[in-house]
């Protein structure tokens, strides 16, 4: 890591070293770009809050390192509504995914972003930025209160859902939808283990969790992380996550395992995803520009496609071509795609509508349809790929509600 000087001049600044900001900032060291990669956390493997499971493809796409691979799993099962078990099984031996150790991957994105180049410093938030006639200045304040300011061409906001730089979105993009979640690691031991090995598990019904869903995810042998996550609802009291998560660990025999780190934070989204991605010489990034999906909380497959989007088109902006920064917006649109937008909008509609014993049946009929004949990278193409058209017949009417 870098030790800060007194003042600073960079091609860009990336203030969050989250998946987004770390492989943004490799991604423009390598093609010969001056970056300062900056983050408050002192130690990157700190506040890991992340279910962080990922799709086989997204491993490989990335080249993820065994080091941020906590598990492999080839099954999903899903605990409800009430008694309710289903469970379908991978047909080959390969994975079908990975549960990531989200405290190593931030860390060895930044490692790669420092190889390739970029500067790194860690303990540092910004606190305000002024546009310039050739870019931004930026103050940036340490730990204990030191501060400097940094030049760059152009300045990334990657902080997250916080929105640290860009703030809030206007009215006209579409309101935040926000959720709130808190994740327990647990140490079991290697034959309690064996229950939730090489699957991903979730907890459905509003007996489990009112308006939001729980899960169970393996990890390093003998652990396992158990978290609960809703959807934010300002028109009813909801009652303390902590407490669910509690009745939760009762429900499956895990009230009495031992906790090694219990950690939270929120998801923020628009559904339509209409806030602007640059102001002047600031470009937001990640889930600062809501690429988080609340249907399943994910948040760092899309971020890194925004890393991927944004990459070339700041090149060229750095090579003198800043028109083309006009095509990020649109261009992560599509990247995404239609299906992201109507996971989103699916997404509202299941958690906060899942709060009664209609809202039960109307999903336990939408359960039997898909184990019909659905197996289980079926499965993971519907909650990853939102192949929703697969199962229109039966999807449509309970995404309309007539069912």
């Amino acid at each position: 890591m870098s030790e800060p000087s007194s003042s600073f001049e960079c091609d860009v600044l990336i203030v969050g070293a989250g998946p987004a900001g770390a492989d943004l900032a490799r991604r423009l060291a390598a093609g010969g770009a001056s970056v300062l990669l900056v983050d408050s956390l002192p130690d990157l493997r700190q506040a890991a809050f992340s279910s962080a499971a990922l799709p086989w493809s997204t491993v490989q796409r990335h080249r993820l390192p065994p080091q941020v691979v906590a598990a492999r799993w080839n099954r999903w099962l899903l605990l409800g509504p009430g008694a309710d078990r289903r469970e379908w099984v991978g047909q080959c031996s390969d994975p079908l995914g990975a549960v990531l150790d989200f405290g190593a991957l931030r860390q060895w994105l930044a490692q790669q972003a420092t190889a390739a180049g970029a500067q790194l410093w860690l303990g540092w938030r910004a606190t305000v930025w002024n546009a310039l006639q050739t870019g931004a200045i930026t103050e940036l304040r340490g730990a204990g209160g030191e501060r400097r300011h940094i030049r760059s061409r152009w300045l990334v906001d990657a902080t997250g859902q916080r929105r640290a730089l860009l703030g809030e979105p206007a009215a006209a993009a579409g309101s935040l939808v926000c959720g709130s979640g808190v994740e327990w690691l647990l140490q079991v031991g290697e034959q309690g283990w064996g229950a939730w090995a090489e699957r991903l598990t979730f907890l459905l019904g509003s007996d489990w969790l009112p308006q939001g869903y729980g899960w169970v995810f393996p990890m390093a042998p003998g652990q396992v992380k158990v978290g609960v996550c809703r959807l934010s609802d300002p028109d009813q009291a909801q009652p303390p996550l902590h407490g669910l998560l509690r009745t939760v660990l009762q429900r499956l025999d895990l009230a009495d395992a031992p906790v090694l780190d219990r950690h939270g934070g929120l998801i923020r989204s628009t559904i339509a995803r209409r806030e602007p991605h640059q102001r002047g010489p600031l470009l937001g990034l990640g889930d600062a520009v809501s690429t988080a999906n609340l249907l399943g909380g994910e948040g760092i497959r899309h971020a890194l496609s925004s890393s991927e989007v944004l990459a070339p088109l700041l090149q060229d902006a750095l090579a003198g071509r800043p028109a083309r920064l006009r095509h990020y917006g649109p261009r992560l649109g599509q990247r995404l795609g239609w299906r992201w937008s109507l996971s989103g909008r699916l997404a509202r509609r299941t958690w906060l509508g899942l709060d009664g014993p209609s809202a039960d049946r109307r999903l336990r009929r939408l359960l039997t349809g898909l184990a019909a004949d659905a197996d289980a990278s079926d499965l993971s193409a519907l909650l990853f790929d939102y192949r929703f058209e697969r199962y229109g017949l039966r999807a449509l009417p309970y995404l309309l509600g007539w069912r």
